[in-house]
């Protein structure tokens, strides 16, 4: 039997190398693509994965990995590629509102997956009491480090797995059969290394699964869609920047900015500043005028200095739009899946886009399972197994999509309405009420109707609050009752505006 196996992997890497045929052809080997070619890899299935640049990318997001994708990593056997790179431990998030601050770790969580809610803020293992499994709940850890060295961890793991052959070629295009539309593989172009030449080259497999990122060449022809940019984020690379709390993602919320700061090294820490469309005009300086006059007078002035040296080079630092891209139902293109950030887009501020990419890998790929579709040529089987994996994925995606949305329009405020939804949302944070949210947004708790009530009992603290400042300080104030009361709602449909169409699109 081993002869046998050891045969058939010899065979499957012959057809890879020479023919260029396998069970499946992943295009892109970013996060989602060597996750998801690992995965099928370590089924038994025959990988080709294709990749433009095998160089070590330099990318400004992609940075920060939060519990829930550290153990969909694990679950992927992918663990491993956390170490080596100087990656630091993330234990929650610190926010500073308007020179007010307020941390907060993520919550226990057992060893079936329940979220421990109540347990404290302190960070070291919180011991099991009462609980019906008896085992001891321990506070999960995400992970920063360079997005570079984390990827080329990742495609060393696909280059050493028998099962998968990694081919350095610019995918241009889908091939499709004579007699119907199902896509058999990809049209590209190698470079010949004698001439230095790209010549044209084409890959063939039962399910091509596409991820080529955020720019991707083929979500036009595969889900008709664009995303939607409202800002963008510009980078800084801090080094030796003092900010206590330290293993904590720090956001920066000032009267006219927003700002997320997270280690990614044990030198250096990633400033990922939001510049809103418009914003860097002639009038602020552009860019760099902006970060130096609006941004950098609300950051902690022990961080000041070292954002001071980053500028120093007088350039314009690197950016990356921030982009929203709800996902689809994918059941009308046999042959084909696209997936990633191809697919699915939401704001970075909460850092959760490798988390639902390595957690859709490991859902798909278990739904792909040999043992449920012996022949990934069975269309109609696949298209099946898409029909599922669109809803199943919801109970995490979908929380970790509003919650990006939503955190950035209020973070981002720029009215009144928002601006109080804002100190709401800070105030419930300093209340104490936080290990919930901090779950959804770590990856752990997957409940979106708990999304729903936290982010309307804010709502409603943001009403009170307004209402006090309104009616407050004067025995006069009840006269000011209906000015409240129209605010009130005034607020609490702005919370409806935000909320509910992201929260009904991410249902569909």
């Amino acid at each position: 039997m081993a002869d046998a196996a050891t045969s058939e992997v010899a065979r499957n890497l012959q057809r890879r190398q020479e023919h260029h045929e396998a069970d499946v052809v992943v295009v892109g080997a970013g996060v989602f693509g060597c996750a998801i070619a690992f995965a099928l890899a370590n089924q038994g299935r025959s990988v080709i994965l294709l990749e433009r640049w095998m160089h070590e990318p330099d990318r400004i997001v992609g940075e920060l990995l939060q519990p829930g994708g550290v153990e969909a990593l694990r679950k992927l056997g992918l663990e491993n590629c956390l170490q080596n790179i100087d990656a630091v431990p993330c234990y929650g998030y610190h926010v500073l509102y308007r020179g007010e601050e307020v941390a907060f770790p993520y919550p226990p969580v057992t060893s079936d997956g329940e979220v421990v809610v109540g347990a404290g803020n302190k960070r070291e293992e919180v011991r099991g009491n009462g609980h019906a499994n008896g085992k001891t709940p321990v506070r999960p850890e995400g992970r920063g480090f360079h997005h570079g060295r984390f990827i080329m961890q990742l495609r060393r793991a696909c280059m050493a797995h028998p099962n998968i052959s990694v081919f350095e070629t610019e995918v241009t295009a889908t091939i499709k059969g004579e007699h119907s539309d199902a896509v058999l593989g990809v049209h590209t172009r190698t470079k010949d290394p004698e001439t230095g030449k790209k010549e044209p080259d084409c890959f063939f497999g039962g399910l091509t699964i596409i991820a080529d990122g955020y720019n991707s060449i083929f979500r036009k022809e595969i889900l008709g869609t664009a995303a939607v940019v409202r800002s963008k984020f510009f980078a800084l690379e801090l080094i030796d920047c003092p900010f206590p709390p330290a293993g904590f993602g720090h956001v920066c919320i000032g009267s006219k900015s927003l700002a997320l700061l997270y280690q990614i090294g044990t030198h250096e820490t990633r400033a990922l500043i939001d510049v809103p469309h418009g914003a860097a005009s002639t009038a602020t300086g552009g860019v760099r005028g902006y970060i130096e006059k609006v941004v950098l007078p609300s950051l902690p002035p022990n961080v000041q200095p070292s954002v001071h040296a980053a500028l120093a080079d007088g350039k314009i630092p690197k950016s990356m739009p921030n982009s929203w891209l709800p996902s689809q139902k994918q059941t009308r293109h046999d042959g084909v899946i696209l997936l990633g950030d191809a697919h699915n887009m939401r704001h970075p501020l909460t850092g959760g886009g490798m988390t639902v990419a390595f957690n859709d890998a490991h859902l798909l790929s278990t739904l792909l399972d040999p043992a449920h579709i012996p022949n990934l040529n069975d269309h109609a089987a696949v298209r099946d197994a898409m029909a599922t994996f669109h809803w199943r994925r919801k109970s995490l995606t979908s929380i970790i999509n509003v919650l990006a949305q939503a955190l950035y329009s209020l973070f981002a405020a720029d009215n009144w309405q928002l601006r109080s939804l804002q100190r709401g949302c800070f105030r419930y944070f300093e209340k104490g009420f936080t290990d919930e949210p901090v779950a959804m947004l770590g990856g752990i708790m997957r409940r979106p109707l708990t999304l729903a009530y936290h982010f309307f009992t804010v709502a409603f603290l943001a009403i009170w609050l307004n209402f006090v400042d309104v009616c407050g300080g004067s025995v006069f104030g009840i006269l000011k009752l209906p000015l409240a009361i129209v605010q009130a709602l005034m607020i609490l449909w702005k919370a409806c505006v935000v909320f509910l169409p992201v929260f009904g699109t991410e249902l569909r």
